[in-house]
């Protein structure tokens, strides 16, 4: 089976993608081609792909990503407090197939079944809203362990203890 020949045209759009700051992994799915390629052909064109600018852009898409954690925590908390709020409320509105039709209700109370959907609905907002401050959260040395743990894992080290 013949290989992709390289093209001028894969050249320049190298040249173009890199002269905008992008990655070798950005260019590669942009122009189709496996990272290792473009890296070849920067290599080709005298390019690199220098580290600190790309510690840089991904030190800024984790700002980025820690400013979206942050609102979606925001609105699952508000997510949460709208369905407490229908919980404790002196009446309960709700709509429901009858024999005449769509009707809308009010009860004195919220159903068992409606409480228990409810119930787990807050619970669920809650729980994830408590997992994604969790990521900012873990800045600790358990963070740092568990990177370590996880190095060592992909690459195939047996963790030892001193007692064994």
């Amino acid at each position: 089976m013949p290989r992709n020949l390289i093209t001028d045209a894969d050249r320049d759009r190298v040249r173009e993608l890199h002269a905008a700051g992008k990655t070798r992994n950005d260019i590669a799915r942009a122009i189709g081609r496996s990272p290792s390629t473009v890296t070849g052909i920067a290599r080709s064109l005298g390019l690199s792909f220098d580290r600190s600018a790309t510690a840089a852009a991904t030190h800024a898409r984790q700002v980025d990503n820690r400013a979206r954690r942050t609102e979606i925590v925001g609105r699952l908390y508000g997510r949460a407090e709208r369905v407490l709020a229908r919980l404790e409320a002196p009446t309960y509105t709700f709509t429901a197939t009858t024999v005449h039709g769509i009707e809308t209700k009010t009860l004195d109370h919220v159903p068992a079944p409606d409480e228990k959907a409810l119930a787990s609905a807050t619970s669920t907002h809650l729980a994830a809203a408590a997992r994604l401050e969790q990521i900012d959260a873990d800045k600790g040395s358990e963070g740092a362990k568990s990177m370590l743990g996880g190095l060592a894992v992909a690459l195939g080290i047996r963790a030892t203890r001193g007692d064994e």
